[in-house]
């Protein structure tokens, strides 16, 4: 089932904090989602903890608690988003995939019913299993939830053919399918999450969420950042 008029918005850690968490930066994206919701979207959100601690880059640590501890991460981001926004009126359910006192448990059928409601769905925890992404994580909950399109918020304007902080040169795609951005190893997302997406027939937008106003353009249709199509 689809809900119409639905979105999953991929959001990293970082966009809340370079170190741990910024209210300041928590703030500013919590007035871009306010926005979006304003526009009569349903809208759901998968939270990272990169701002935190990564469980991949943990190479001392053994990498299924290194993940675990990573997971955690993604409900504090969680914590603080739904604060941020509740703050300002919105009502927010938060739910972790990784069993904890302060979300509830992870439930994709509740999550569509507050969903329709208008309510705002954070999803933290990521799949409650090492050795996956946030990324995979939130390609399954857009297909959990029914959304048709899968928003990646990123730092840069939207997927490039090289990484262009190092490369100048790099291109910009404006318009993919997911079985290019396959093909050609582009930084999109990872292997799991593209075929999920592509399975379910999920666009995806990859946008710079930094630049204020960009949520709420891309949500409007506006032709900013790069489509990957299923």
């Amino acid at each position: 089932m689809r809900l119409e008029n639905s979105f999953l918005l991929k959001l990293s850690g970082e966009a809340l904090g370079s170190s741990g968490i910024d209210p300041c930066a928590t703030e500013s994206i919590a007035g871009q989602l306010c926005a979006a919701h304003r526009l009569g979207v349903r809208l759901a959100i998968v939270v990272g903890g990169g701002n935190f601690i990564r469980g991949a880059q943990l190479k001392d640590f053994d990498r299924v608690v290194a993940d675990q501890m990573g997971m955690l991460a993604t409900v504090l981001n969680g914590m603080a988003l739904r604060q941020s926004l509740e703050s300002r009126g919105l009502s927010v359910i938060l739910q972790s995939a990784v069993p904890v006192a302060y979300a509830q448990p992870l439930d994709p059928i509740s999550a569509r019913h507050a969903l329709s409601e208008k309510k705002i769905v954070i999803f933290a925890g990521g799949t409650g299993n090492p050795f996956v992404t946030t990324d995979t994580a939130a390609a399954i909950r857009a297909s959990e939830i029914g959304a048709k399109v899968l928003l990646k918020a990123t730092d840069v304007p939207g997927v490039y053919s090289a990484d262009p902080k190092k490369n100048p040169k790099a291109k910009l795609y404006r318009e993919l399918t997911i079985d290019e951005a396959i093909e050609k190893r582009l930084n999109v997302m990872d292997l799991t999450a593209l075929t999920i997406c592509r399975e379910n027939k999920i666009t995806i937008k990859v946008f710079d969420v930094f630049r204020p106003g960009n949520l709420e353009k891309i949500i409007r249709g506006e032709p900013i950042g790069t489509t990957v199509r299923p």
